[in-house]
């Protein structure tokens, strides 16, 4: 029997000891409080602008961290974030597999965006540098990283990258496993269903005793 190259990657259980179901409600959760975390920092920023706004003295350039335009869209974001978050953990717990599709998207578009920053930092390394002396002056550590070697720092951050990466294609992996785990058992359930409710059975036809004749079958039964 031939199978998809991909049935191979197919498994129930991540993190090596929860089904995919429940890894993706713990993710769902996970990632629904870490966005209202920022929801709320973005809202008291808004409330009160002087708290959290930097001069360009501090950022050591001519701009601001976070002007209101910014901080809009930032909260716009948070709340899609929630709602993404809560589609996927309410349709992890209550196996609606189309509810769990905006969550992996997000997943899939946030991999590829650490991708493209990976290839940037392996075609062009010179920008690590430059990133660095935009930082401001009062930036933890930033003299002591600005001394080490650019190939080493290169490799260094390419090797976090990497793991991130790893990281959030596993996670990926379990999300994708749990959509197909859900929407494998409800067309295994309507199948069961219709089996259940609609099963036609056939007679063949019989010989007439006392014609000697064949003839046709009666109607099938039909299971209740």
């Amino acid at each position: 029997m031939l199978s998809s190259p991909w049935a191979r990657f197919y498994s129930n259980s991540c993190c090596l000891c929860c089904h995919v179901r429940t890894g993706t409600i713990i993710l769902g959760v996970w990632y629904l409080i870490i966005n209202s975390v920022v929801l709320l920092i973005l809202l008291s920023a808004l409330t009160d602008p002087d708290q959290y706004h930097l001069t360009s003295a501090e950022l050591g350039g001519e701009f601001e961290f976070m002007d209101d335009a910014n901080m809009c869209i930032a909260t716009a974001i948070s709340l899609l974030m929630i709602l993404i978050c809560a589609m996927a953990t309410y349709g992890a717990y209550k196996q609606h597999a189309a509810w769990i599709i905006p969550f992996f998207c997000y997943q899939i578009f946030d991999f590829a965006l650490n991708t493209l920053v990976a290839i940037s930092v392996l075609v062009y390394p010179s920008t690590i540098q430059d990133y660095l002396r935009q930082l401001p002056n009062n930036f933890p550590y930033k003299e002591e990283i600005m001394s080490v070697n650019p190939t080493c720092l290169v490799v260094i951050i390419l090797l976090f990258i990497s793991i991130i990466l790893a990281f959030k294609g596993y996670l990926i992996s379990c999300v994708w496993n749990c959509y197909r785990y859900i929407n494998g058992r409800n067309n295994s359930d309507v199948l069961v269903y219709i089996t259940t409710n609609d099963t036609a059975v056939l007679l063949p036809p019989y010989d007439d005793p006392v014609n000697g004749a064949a003839k046709d079958p009666p109607p099938p039964y039909v299971s209740a």
